[in-house]
């Protein structure tokens, strides 16, 4: 196995989260290098695992029980089957949590404490203990007792109101942003309680919830509405605040300029052939480019359908003008930035076709710690006897009768 070389080494997760916010966020504590351990229910296993296709192909190359929605958030974990509806699994996670130091779990509000596995339920054996809570409403709220998922989030949180061209409908994004910014919340929230419990000793509660965090990720745009009282309309590939930062047809497909600031619109001018707009006062400033916006982008549209997107990124590039195409993801995973920082990998998987398996890589950067990646997404219940052997010290009998009790 990879040398865990993750700044979280020491640090042991319990994890009973399962589809997205929860389990890409642990993932990111394994690639850290905690050691994750994933609570499945037993023949079960996180919905996710069947969330497809297209699946993991095995050697004969038949369709396995990892769909590519759960290879993208699992890896660096094992996969522990145990039935926590049954005392006896009840008993093997409060065994469990004497060694960890972490536990997070997305059940609905209160359903883990007909389990006996909630915050008060644990603090008094466990104060050390930190416990983190992801609902889509959180935990307190009318709103609270509900089921929470990420497009019902997008909707309520107002972000699909900003999405979209002006005159279409709402627009979720393309992705569950909202699962994985909470995720992401998430642990921003249990490493700074691990940071505080080596000043106290103490755990802590952390309640997170997609509606929070959505409304967060509104930022600018929820500023301007807070400050300015107006509801901000669609704007397409536009931005509420800068001009021009859009999306532009070429003469062979589109190109993105993202003008920053007035010296960056007059680079750009200059490449475009339109020098008399950066002096003219409609143009000049940034202000006066959102007040005529309209009469602005209809001109840099009839000059940059005159030339190819090759033309474009190649002129604007040389003049320092930030710019960009629109890449479809063979196109990305191709491109060499991306294959220069590592975010294409490739982990082995015995039991899969060709012995190895593609993952996005992690994003996060370390000089002296790096993340590491030390294994695949786990197949279903694939490290039950290697973690109740070596970490409760159970004997292969007492396994055995757990597992005919349908336990584990």
């Amino acid at each position: 196995m990879t040398e865990n070389t993750g700044p979280l080494s020491d640090i042991r997760v319990l994890d009973l989260t399962r589809i997205l916010a929860g389990p890409t966020g642990t993932q990111t504590l394994g690639d850290l290098g905690a050691d994750v351990i994933k609570i499945e229910r037993p023949n079960e296993g996180d919905d996710t695992r069947k969330w497809g296709p297209p699946f993991l192909k095995d050697k004969d190359g038949k369709d396995m029980r990892e769909s590519s929605y759960f290879l993208a958030a699992n890896r660096n974990k094992r996969s522990l089957s145990i039935d926590i509806t049954k005392p006896e699994g009840q008993a093997l996670i409060r065994e469990l949590l004497a060694d960890c130091d972490v536990l997070v779990e997305n059940f609905k509000v209160g359903g883990l404490e007909k389990y006996d596995l909630s915050y008060d339920q644990l603090k008094a054996d466990f104060p050390a203990l930190i416990y983190c809570s992801i609902t889509g409403f959180g935990q307190t709220g009318p709103y609270a007792p509900r089921p929470g998922y990420d497009y019902l989030v997008q909707g309520m949180g107002g972000i699909m109101s900003l999405t979209g061209e002006p005159e279409g409908e709402p627009m979720k994004v393309g992705v569950g942003i909202s699962d994985v910014v909470c995720g992401m919340n998430a642990m921003i929230a249990v490493l700074a309680a691990l940071h505080d419990r080596k000043k106290t000793g103490l755990g802590q509660w952390i309640d997170m919830s997609l509606l929070d965090s959505q409304v967060a990720w509104l930022v600018n745009e929820g500023m301007n509405y807070l400050l300015s009282g107006k509801l901000p309309r669609r704007l397409g590939n536009a931005h509420a605040n800068i001009v021009p930062y859009q999306l532009f047809p070429t003469s062979d497909g589109h190109v993105i300029i993202a003008i920053g600031n007035d010296s960056q619109f007059r680079r750009f001018c200059d490449v475009a052939g339109l020098g008399g707009c950066a002096d003219d006062s409609r143009f000049a400033t940034n202000p006066a480019r959102l007040e005529n916006r309209g009469e602005l982008i209809a001109l840099i549209k009839g000059v940059t359908q005159q030339r190819t997107m090759c033309d474009w990124l190649n002129g604007l590039e040389a003049a320092g003008v930030p710019c960009a195409p629109v890449n479809d993801l063979q196109q990305v995973f191709e491109d060499p930035q991306v294959i220069n920082r590592a975010m294409r990998i490739t982990m082995d998987n015995p039991a899969a076709q060709g012995g190895a398996v593609d993952l996005i890589g992690s994003p996060i950067k370390m000089s002296r710690t790096p993340v590491s990646y030390r294994r695949a997404p786990p197949r279903l219940g694939e490290h039950t006897d290697e973690i109740l052997s070596s970490e409760l010290k159970l004997d292969a009998n007492k396994i055995r009768k757990l597992r005919e009790m349908g336990v584990i």
